[in-house]
C-alpha cells in the first residue's frame, strides 16, 4: 500500500484585516492537524501576516498589488488604507488582475490539496478548477446574514415592503420581522443595481461553483439558519469557529509582560481594584461616522455616568473637543491598536458597545461579555438583529426616526449604556451570553462541534482519505 501524501492546504485571504485574521486563526488550527499551509499575500500586508501568525512552519508567498487602478493610491495594498470606501469595489476587481501570478506561484508549490479563499476572490474558482484542486471560500459573516441575503435575492420579499422602513417577513423564518434598510444599500432596493450588485453576481458564480463554504461560527449558535443553509441552499457550509479561538489556549499560558506595561491594560486593571465595571466602545477600522453622529454617542457616554474605554481613530477626536478632558476621571481614550480579544477578556470589562462586525460579535460571545448594538455598515444591521432577536446576547441602541438607519441620539446611548450596565435586562443577556461563550469553547474543544467539523473538512479536501493525525 502507498502512503497517503499529507494535505497542504493554500490559504488566500481577501487584504482586509477583518476578512484576514480569521483566516490566520485557520491557518494556525490547520497546523495543529499537521496540515502543511502556504498563505498568499501582498508584500505591504506580508510583515504584519508573519508577526500574527509567529509560526515559521507556515509559509507566506507574496504577490505584487497591481499598480496604477483607478481610485486606489500608490502603496495601497489593504482596504484599511483605501481615502474611502466607495473605492472597495474597485479595490476587490483590482485584486483579479492577480490571478496570473497565482496560478505561477501554484506551478512551482508542492501540489495543493485545496484552495481556501475569500469569497471576494473569486476568480480563484476558475484557478482551481485549471489545476483539478477543489476550492472552498471563506465567507466572513454569520450564517443567519449569508442565508437572509441569499434568500432576499431568490424570494425578493422585500417587494412587498413599500417604504425602506416598513418590516416584511420571510417566508422560510415567519417570525423574523425585517426592513429594506436592515441591507446594505443597494441589496435591499426592489430593482438592486450598481457596481456592488455586479461585483456580488460576478462572485455569485464562482461561489456556486465551488466544493463548500467555511464559516467562522459554530453549530449551536445558528442552528436553524446552519440546517436550512445545508438543506436547501449551498454549497456546503462548514462550521469551523469561533476561529479567535484558535490562539488562545497557548496565548492564556504564556505570561506576556510587555502586555502588563500597556497603558490600557493598567488602567483596566486599576478600575479592577476599585470594582468599577467598564464598558469597552469600538467600532471598527472600516465605518465611517459623521461628525455630528459622533459627538451624539461620544455625549451620551459622558451623560451615562459610565466608566468606559473607548478605541477609536485620532481623527474622530477632532470633533470632540474638551470631551477627553471632561471625562478623564472615568474614561480612556486609545487611539492606537489593542488586543481586542484581550480588552474583552478583562475582568473589569462588563459590556461592548459595537458595530456588531461578526468578529467582535463572536469575541464578545467567546469572552462572555453582552453586546450594545450600534451597527453601522455591510451586514452589521441584520448581525444587530442576530445578536439581539436571535441569540438574546445583547441590547440594541435604536435612532429617533425609527429607521434602522437614522440617526441615534445622545438620550438613547445613555439609556442603553445605564440599561446594559445596569438594568433588568443587561442582567437577562448577561446570563445569554455566558452560555453562549461557554457552547463556544465547547465547540472548539477536542470532540466539539466545530473541532470535529474540522476533521471532516480535512478528510473532504484530500478526497475522503484518512490522512488526519490525531492532534
Amino acid at each position: 500500500m502507498g502512503t497517503v501524501p499529507s494535505p497542504h492546504f493554500v490559504i488566500f485571504p481577501f487584504m482586509s484585516h477583518g476578512h484576514t485574521i480569521p483566516l490566520l486563526h485557520l491557518a494556525t488550527l490547520l497546523r495543529h492537524r499537521f496540515v502543511a499551509v502556504t498563505i498568499f499575500t501582498t508584500p505591504a500586508n506580508a510583515p504584519s501576516i508573519r508577526d500574527f501568525l509567529q509560526d515559521e512552519t507556515i509559509s507566506i508567498i507574496e504577490l505584487p498589488f497591481p499598480k496604477d487602478v483607478d481610485g486606489i493610491p500608490p502603496g495601497v495594498e489593504n482596504t484599511e488604507k483605501l481615502p474611502s470606501m466607495s473605492s472597495f469595489y474597485q479595490f476587490a476587481r483590482a485584486a483579479k488582475l492577480m490571478q496570473p501570478l497565482f496560478e505561477q506561484a501554484l506551478l512551482g508549490l508542492q501540489p495543493a490539496t485545496c484552495i481556501i479563499s475569500d469569497a471576494f476572490l473569486g476568480w480563484t474558482q476558475q484557478s482551481a478548477e485549471k489545476f483539478g484542486i477543489p476550492r472552498y471560500f471563506f465567507f466572513g459573516m454569520s450564517i443567519f446574514a449569508t442565508t437572509l441575503y441569499q434568500i432576499l435575492g431568490i424570494e425578493r420579499p422585500q417587494a412587498r415592503a413599500i417604504s425602506p422602513d416598513e418590516p416584511f417577513v420571510f417566508s422560510t423564518f415567519p417570525w423574523l420581522k425585517l426592513t429594506r434598510n436592515d441591507f446594505e444599500p443597494p441589496f435591499g432596493d426592489l430593482e438592486p443595481k450598481g457596481p456592488a450588485v455586479d461585483f456580488m453576481l460576478e462572485q455569485g458564480s464562482s461561489l456556486a461553483n465551488s466544493r463548500g463554504m467555511i464559516t467562522n461560527s459554530f453549530y449551536e449558535l445558528e442552528p436553524r439558519f446552519a440546517d436550512y443553509w445545508n438543506q436547501h441552499l449551498g454549497p456546503k457550509s462548514w462550521c469551523v469557529g469561533p476561529l479567535c479561538l484558535a490562539k488562545l489556549p497557548m496565548t492564556a499560558q504564556l505570561s506576556q509582560p510587555d502586555k502588563k506595561y500597556e497603558t490600557w491594560m493598567q488602567w483596566l486593571n486599576s478600575k479592577l481594584a476599585d470594582r468599577q465595571p467598564v464598558l469597552y466602545v469600538a467600532f471598527g477600522t472600516q465605518a465611517e461616522l459623521s461628525p455630528e453622529q459622533i459627538q451624539e454617542i461620544a455625549r451620551g457616554l459622558e451623560l451615562s455616568n459610565t466608566s468606559f474605554l473607548w478605541v477609536t481613530r485620532p481623527k474622530v477626536l477632532e470633533h470632540l473637543e474638551g470631551f477627553e478632558e471632561r471625562v478623564k476621571d472615568r474614561a480612556l481614550i486609545v487611539k492606537e491598536w489593542v488586543d481586542q480579544c484581550e480588552v474583552l477578556r478583562h475582568k473589569s470589562i462588563r459590556g461592548f458597545l459595537s458595530h456588531c462586525g461578526w468578529n467582535s460579535v463572536l469575541e464578545s460571545i467567546c469572552a462572555k461579555v453582552p453586546i450594545l448594538a450600534l451597527p453601522l455598515m455591510a451586514e452589521q444591521h441584520l448581525n444587530a438583529q442576530f445578536v439581539v432577536e436571535e441569540s438574546g446576547v445583547g441590547l440594541r441602541i435604536m435612532p429617533r426616526n425609527g429607521s434602522t438607519r437614522g440617526f441615534v441620539e445622545a438620550e438613547e446611548v445613555e439609556k442603553m449604556v445605564r440599561e446594559l450596565m445596569e438594568g433588568e435586562k443587561g442582567k437577562r443577556v448577561r446570563k445569554k451570553v455566558k452560555e453562549m461563550g461557554e457552547n463556544a469553547w465547547e465547540a472548539m474543544k477536542e470532540g466539539g462541534s466545530s473541532w470535529s467539523t474540522l476533521c471532516l473538512l480535512i478528510d473532504d479536501a484530500c478526497g475522503g482519505k484518512q490522512v488526519l493525525i490525531d492532534v
